[in-house]
């Protein structure tokens, strides 16, 4: 049934035996993906930290964020085409938040298209608030971007 977990995923860190899973999820969401190059390089980045979640063996979705001070830059957010539908994207989200309080994070802002409707009303569902807008910020269409912010302190839900 469409919108039902069954098998809840679990959560891991990102390691290099993932980077070729994610990279795939990656491609298969986005118009101007990330190649494997750059995941491999985000491992190596000591202000990024990246979540998997794990279903069956396989990577079905992931997230990560730039930590820079005490705030938190979401920058990949992805679930497997197969698998969207499930909460599987609400579920890597609450992970990445719990992620992010643990370490001390007061804040979460990322960007994501004006026509994703769909990431923007989980976004919002979770305490993200529209901040402004980024103009011609994605590169294969000129597409705008929403700024949504979440400060800890005031409402973010998981």
């Amino acid at each position: 049934m469409r919108g039902e977990v069954l098998n809840l995923p679990t959560f891991e860190m990102m390691s290099a035996r993932h980077v070729k899973a994610v990279a795939r999820i990656e491609e298969q969401s986005f118009a101007c993906p990330w190649s494997e190059a750059a995941f491999e390089a985000e491992l190596a980045n000591r202000a990024a930290r990246y979540i998997v979640a794990i279903e069956d063996g396989a990577v079905v979705g992931y997230a990560g964020y730039w930590r820079i001070f005490d705030e938190a830059h979401i920058t990949n957010v992805a679930v497997r085409p197969d698998m969207r539908g499930k909460g599987h994207g609400r579920r890597v989200m609450e992970e990445l938040v719990k992620l992010a309080k643990s370490e001390g994070v007061s804040a979460m802002t990322l960007e994501v298209r004006v026509s994703n409707l769909t990431a923007r009303a989980l976004y919002a569902s979770m305490g993200f608030a529209s901040a402004g807008i980024r103009p011609d910020y994605y590169e294969d269409n000129g597409e705008d971007a929403v700024i949504m912010w979440c400060r800890f302190s005031e409402r973010i839900r998981p």
